[in-house]
């Protein structure tokens, strides 16, 4: 039955997939209107198709720079589904088989980490991003992780922030449940997904495996005159986005 339901998911998301992606494209192309209800309103459909059951907590931001922990490709669509933003992601995204194309057309802005040339354009590309009110999305693990914990963040494009004097949002993204129950150890690759295996089996183990509860929290915005530098800042973004997850973990254990 799970296959069944899996496989009528996959004819719808390839039902709304083209139409969507040129509806997009001609916004953009056409430079009319609003860009962003496009985006927004596909990754509404796509978080339901996958099953997502979001709830937020605080105020989502109207601009500035998040900074979130990183569980998997999930993030993006949940995130965008809450509110319109870009993504600030590594190059490989951009190479993706669809979700590059799409990543494209919602304004991403594809990152060297490796490269100190290609890091110094892109600050700028940030700068200037932020500098024209957009909402962008940072992932300073520059990874996937578990989603039980998180990794040290780092600092490098936080620095278009402390530049720009733009106010840095911690998010916090915590999978909390699937079917009512909390997740196992043995369910925290199917959400997560690192990246090591064949995404195409990935995704037909997500479209059978049901509801996911997935809690957004919104953290006051941090400003950079605050710190004494774009290291300290970034640190207590992610000191204020571990604890948070710890205590909702801690609280969704002793539920369950």
């Amino acid at each position: 039955m799970c296959s069944v339901i899996a496989a009528l998911k996959l004819v719808v998301f390839v039902s709304f997939t083209p139409p969507m992606m040129l509806a997009q494209w001609l916004l953009v192309n056409a430079d009319i209107g609003k860009k962003t209800w496009v985006p927004q309103l596909y990754n509404k459909m796509l978080s339901a198709l996958l099953g997502l059951k979001i709830t937020v907590e605080g105020t989502p931001p109207r601009s500035g720079l998040i900074v979130a922990n990183h569980v998997s490709w999930k993030d993006i669509p949940a995130l965008n589904a809450v509110l319109p933003l870009s993504l600030i992601a590594k190059r490989e995204v951009g190479s993706w088989p669809l979700f590059g194309a799409l990543a494209r057309l919602q304004g991403t802005i594809f990152i060297n980490r490796d490269n100190k040339r290609s890091i110094i354009a892109s600050l700028e590309e940030i700068k200037t991003r932020l500098n024209d009110g957009s909402t962008l999305v940072l992932f300073p693990e520059a990874t996937t992780h578990t989603g039980k914990s998180i990794k040290p963040f780092k600092s490098s494009f936080v620095a278009a922030a402390e530049r720009t004097g733009t106010p840095v949002i911690p998010v916090t993204l915590i999978y909390q449940r699937q079917h009512g129950l909390p997740l196992t150890l043995r369910q925290r690759p199917t959400v997560a997904w690192y990246g090591e295996g064949d995404l195409a089996p990935h995704l037909w183990q997500v479209l059978k495996a049901g509801p996911l509860a997935l809690k957004i929290v919104f953290h006051p915005p941090l400003h950079p005159a605050d710190f004494a530098n774009r290291k300290a800042l970034t640190k207590a973004a992610e000191r204020t986005i571990r604890i948070c997850m710890a205590e909702n973990l801690h609280a969704a254990a002793k539920m369950g």
